[in-house]
């Protein structure tokens, strides 16, 4: 008989750099899905890591599995850290995105590190994993992974938005689940703002002082990519062949660029918010950024609603749980209408440690 309350820890590293989102939450089927979470945390990378995983675009293949290694190790010892701490003890499995190296699926291509057998063995627990190969393999984008939990555990709005390294989105159409990157976000602001040796721009405020540059954004918003019909997917390829190579071409102040690019990120995002008094979810550490949600709010008629903050930090981690537990019980955790597969399917992979095999 399948079981219908699950004990997970779920695990996610986004683009954005800002650290290993971990929960353990107790997830409960009674003809729809509810959840609680019951731990929370946010580990911050060290400096040496967030130095190497940003330069992960750039490495080659030999030396990314050198990597993946050590970022295993890393990651296994993190999650058991977070057991330690909480006296956790009742786990069914631990669910883990991983970190996204290369994300090419016009090539067929995607490499999550973080997901070798070495995490079942070193935390001596069933793990559940590397949820985007099987998608690219059967023609998907391998992206967005979340939609299925927006529908499944936010069924009360129509949209879900999440401002975190990029903008993603998902909603109903046609009786079905559509999803797609919006724009890049935080994975553009932030990085401008570090060259003054700032982590983000608190509040928008950096931003707030500056001034559009017209000419800059109307050459970002005309990219192509905001052309394509979904399913359609950024990664940090994208962002710094077309984003950084078009802003970094001009001498322009970095609030100035701050300003500009906020624009665009609203423009964008409104572009998709059409739908006067649409109920949007918002989640994401975007939302922090008080000057982003005013001009999001400013160019939509739509009503934005900002969850408590362990739904804004944590929902992805929240949902990667469940997409572990939907892979577990063999049902579908991928739509082929949000990511472009031939079909849906049940993706990721199961790992034991060896002496349960």
């Amino acid at each position: 008989m399948t079981k219908s309350d699950y004990k997970v820890i779920g695990v996610m590293s986004g683009t954005s750099l800002d650290g290993i989102d971990i929960i353990y939450a107790t997830y409960t089927y009674n003809k729809f899905w509810e959840f609680e979470i019951e731990y929370a945390e946010t580990i911050a990378y060290p400096k040496t890591w967030h130095s190497i995983l940003s330069k992960l675009v750039k490495t080659s293949i030999n030396n990314l599995q050198t990597i993946d290694n050590a970022y295993t190790e890393y990651l296994a010892q993190t999650i058991l850290d977070f057991i330690n701490r909480n006296h956790l003890e009742a786990i069914d499995f631990i669910a883990s995105h991983g970190h996204t190296a290369l994300h090419q699926p016009e090539n067929t291509l995607t490499y999550q590190i973080g997901n070798q057998q070495l995490l079942a063995e070193k935390l001596n627990r069933k793990i559940v994993c590397d949820f985007r190969v099987q998608d690219v393999k059967l023609g998907g984008q391998g992206a967005p992974l979340v939609p299925i939990g927006d529908q499944l555990l936010f069924k009360d709005y129509d949209y879900c938005l999440n401002l975190g390294g990029f903008a993603n989105i998902s909603y109903e159409r046609n009786n079905e689940r559509i999803a797609f990157d919006i724009c890049p976000v935080n994975i553009v602001l932030n990085y401008y703002v570090s060259n003054l040796g700032l982590a983000y721009d608190d509040n928008g405020h950096l931003a707030s002082t500056g001034n559009v540059q017209y000419d800059l954004l109307v050459q970002l918003n005309e990219l192509d990519f905001y052309k394509e019909q979904p399913p359609k997917s950024l990664g940090l390829e994208w962002v710094q062949f077309n984003c950084f190579a078009i802003i970094d071409a001009r001498q322009i102040e970095i609030k100035d660029i701050l300003r500009t690019y906020v624009e665009h990120i609203a423009i964008q995002i409104s572009k998709i918010l059409s739908h006067t008094n649409s109920r949007v979810l918002v989640t994401g550490g975007g939302v922090y950024n008080k000057f982003l949600m005013q001009r999001i709010r400013t160019l939509s008629n739509a009503i934005i609603s900002i969850p408590d903050n362990e739904i804004v930090e944590y929902k992805e981690a929240l949902i990667f749980g469940l997409l572990g537990i939907l892979k577990d019980r063999g049902e579908v955790n991928c739509l082929k209408s949000v990511t472009g597969a031939t079909r849906n399917h049940s993706s990721g992979k199961i790992m034991y440690p060896e002496m349960q095999n």
